[in-house]
């Protein structure tokens, strides 16, 4: 169990160890006591060694890995022995440390996409146990689905996605226990984690969970989120956090106060170092940079929360992540989710006959949208953006994040008409729906199409009278899937929707599993079912 889990046993051993152990960590100790203790605070000097030598070729591995004795204990051999080597220290590390298993989430090539995907889920399937002794991994009580590669614990918006796919395979035992885990993560946190690691604890991601808690019941999610309103509520006060006294102009923590004082929410981070996982890079990366290393990493892991780690929409100049910038920005994807944040929490409290509190969140969908209307939608161009708060200006970019108002329902049918149009002329590709229109070798532009978007754009313009549109993306993105199977028997994470092809780019190989592909393939063969045939695939 980590040291610092929230599993009841764990208690009086956190209490005891952790003022010792937060007294080894040197500069990261600040951040510790608001969060639980991260690898790097637990290792502090032989953390930064072995990072920086890059003793693994992803930085995720060590900080997966378990340690087999008490930190201090393990930093006295480190000082003692005092490594230099890239050899020494893996060896060092090897002794001392558990490292994470190989995937094992490769099964045999099937006849179908859908026996594939029923084939993989058990795979991905963790059960709940209490992680060993100070273990990044933080527990939860009920099992939950792994994305599947180096992504080997619980994670936030992918769970959602991924879910899609478990209710119609006749799995709705593991979306509630998945439901129920993340309700505990906010009675535990205050908020929902990036990921069920404790150097994932500063930040959250795209607010999904209300979109998840209405699969559980599709015929009347009202009576859903009714029953789960005090989690909703919970997650909202935490996105929150930070609006009462905001200023018109001002920021604080994930609220943007705007020019006519009305609130809309940014991605942000309380922690402003290198994260954990990805530590090397972004130490590297601000040695490049000329923005001063603080406000770097709170962009950083900003950019981390969005999902869209990372992306031209977050860089100042469009091209370098050196001069990333989210912490700047308001988000067309996270304000529209808000929004419907607030709608489910209206419907939930009338469901519950809670009549002042339907009118308080109904009242707050409604300003959002008005402001959204303002200053997220370009009438000229066509479609909606990103704000930079701090210019007054939209950013211009187009992306597939333009779809989430017509998702959740906040676009009128003009806004929803030319979308649409923009959609079909900028963003539909051969394979499905570009994340954006740019280049960079990010793995959040182009050519890269994901899972989440598409479904997202299927959605989203069903809602507004486009249904034919929706199934030409629905039609083109399985076939891109089930011809990157066909050549590499593997679900993957991101396709290049360009050329019919893997993805790529990013800080990390291309990783197969893969958890919301699987959910959002099945789920739109099963919304289209005449694609479940390979001979649908064909035609444009």
């Amino acid at each position: 169990m980590s040291m610092y889990s929230s599993h009841p046993t764990a208690g009086k051993r956190r209490t005891a160890l952790l003022g010792a152990l937060l007294a080894l960590t040197c500069t990261a100790a600040a951040a510790a006591p608001a969060f639980y203790a991260t690898p790097a605070q637990l290792f502090g000097p032989l953390f930064v060694r072995v990072q920086m030598a890059r003793v693994f070729p992803d930085g995720k591995t060590f900080v997966d890995a378990v340690p087999k004795a008490a930190p201090p204990v393990i930093l006295q051999r480190f000082r003692k022995r005092d490594p230099r080597t890239r050899s020494a220290l893996l060896r060092f590390v090897k002794e001392n440390f558990t490292l994470p298993p190989p995937d094992r989430t490769r099964v045999p090539k099937t006849p179908t996409l859908q026996t594939h995907i029923a084939a993989l889920w058990p795979l991905l399937t963790r059960p709940a146990v209490v992680p060993p002794l100070y273990s990044s991994l933080l527990y939860v009580p009920k099992p939950y689905i792994i994305p599947g590669g180096r992504f080997r614990e619980f994670y936030y918006w992918d769970s959602y996605f991924t879910m899609l796919g478990l209710i119609p395979d006749g799995r709705i035992a593991n979306a509630r226990d998945m439901v129920d885990d993340f309700a505990y993560l906010i009675r535990t946190y205050g908020h929902i984690p990036n990921g069920t690691r404790t150097y994932y604890l500063s930040r959250s991601q795209p607010p999904v969970y209300y979109l998840m808690v209405g699969l559980l019941d599709q015929h009347d999610p009202a009576r859903a989120w009714a029953a789960h309103l005090g989690s909703l509520r919970r997650e909202y006060a935490y996105w929150m956090r930070g609006a009462v006294g905001l200023r018109p102009g001002q920021a604080r923590r994930n609220v943007v106060a705007m020019p006519d004082g009305a609130l809309l929410n940014r991605y942000w981070s309380p922690v402003d170092t290198p994260r954990d996982e990805s530590y090397r890079k972004d130490v590297l990366l601000a040695r490049r940079s000329h923005e001063p290393p603080a406000v770097l990493y709170r962009n950083l892991r900003a950019a981390a929360e969005s999902g869209w780690d990372f992306s031209s929409r977050w860089l100042g100049d469009g091209r370098h992540l050196g001069t990333i910038r989210t912490t700047d920005l308001v988000p067309i994807d996270l304000n529209s989710l808000l929004y419907g944040m607030e709608r489910a929490i209206s419907r939930g409290c009338a469901a519950r006959h809670e009549l002042a509190c339907a009118r308080k969140f109904a009242a707050r969908a409604a300003r959002r949208r008005r402001a959204i209307d303002r200053y997220l939608w370009d009438a000229h161009r066509g479609y909606f953006m990103d704000y930079d708060w701090r210019t007054h200006r939209r950013t211009g970019e187009l992306s597939a994040a333009t779809l989430y108002p017509l998702f959740v329902g906040l676009a009128d049918a003009h806004q929803g008409n030319a979308v649409a149009a923009v959609t079909r002329a900028q963003l539909l590709k051969r394979g499905g729906i570009v994340t954006t229109t740019i280049t960079t070798g990010q793995q959040w532009d182009a050519p890269n199409g994901w899972a989440p978007l598409q479904w997202i754009a299927v959605q989203g313009l069903r809602r507004y009278g486009h249904p034919r549109f929706a199934q030409r993306i629905a039609r083109r993105w399985v076939r891109t899937v089930r011809r990157v199977y066909g050549h590499t028997g593997k679900l993957v994470e991101k396709y290049n929707v360009e050329r019919d092809l893997p993805g790529g780019g990013g800080e990390y190989p291309l990783q197969d599993g893969f958890g919301w592909t699987n959910g959002v393939t099945e789920a739109l063969l099963k919304l289209y079912p005449q694609l479940d045939h390979p001979s649908s695939g064909g035609a444009p």
